[in-house]
């Protein structure tokens, strides 16, 4: 078993036999868009499917069509997180731990929209990539968001919490993780 979810695979009583079949487990976690119009906040659930894509969480952060600023906050399998935040000239994103990449779709999807290599898979190190001053403009800026990020003891839902109160949408972003 590796050390992420997405590919951890379950060898079952084939295996008995010496036929090894291959089982991913799903993915689990939870993707909100968070809406700010007219000095409100609003927070939904996105699809399930944008926590395994890049491009399905743009298309539904996409559907949005909000006026004010419009981003995603993805937390997959407690093991990471990524901000996703759209414009006219393509997304800024923020992914918690660049190790993701080895194992999940969508964090090796992040790292070729920015043109990263992935680490090597005997690096075991805890580093974010992206734009860090992706929500600066919203009240959090890049040093604050490092971080929130580097609180490696943390869960990704307790992170992005933390993210939501700083920015000023943490009892909707709590609401809604309730609900969820």
């Amino acid at each position: 078993m590796r050390r992420f979810g997405r590919t951890v695979r379950a060898f079952g009583r084939a295996a008995e036999y010496g036929v090894r079949m291959a089982v991913d487990e799903p993915v689990t976690g939870f993707a909100v868009a968070v809406v700010r119009e007219d000095g409100r906040w609003r927070c939904s659930a996105l699809d399930p499917g944008a926590l395994t894509e890049l491009d399905a969480a743009i298309t539904e952060l996409g559907k949005l069509r909000s006026t004010g600023a419009a981003f995603g906050l993805l937390a997959v399998d407690d093991e990471f997180f990524v901000i996703v935040r759209p414009s006219p000239r393509g997304p800024s994103l923020l992914l918690s731990d660049a190790a993701a990449a080895l194992d999940y779709d969508i964090a090796a999807d992040v790292l070729d929209v920015l043109r990263v290599d992935p680490p090597d898979e005997e690096d075991d190190s805890v580093w974010p990539e992206g734009d860090l001053g992706l929500l600066a403009d919203l009240g959090l800026p890049a040093p604050e968001l490092e971080v929130i990020v580097g609180e490696v003891d943390l869960y990704p839902d307790e992170q992005l919490q933390m993210v939501a109160q700083r920015c000023g949408f943490g009892s909707e972003f709590a609401k809604l993780l309730d609900e969820l």
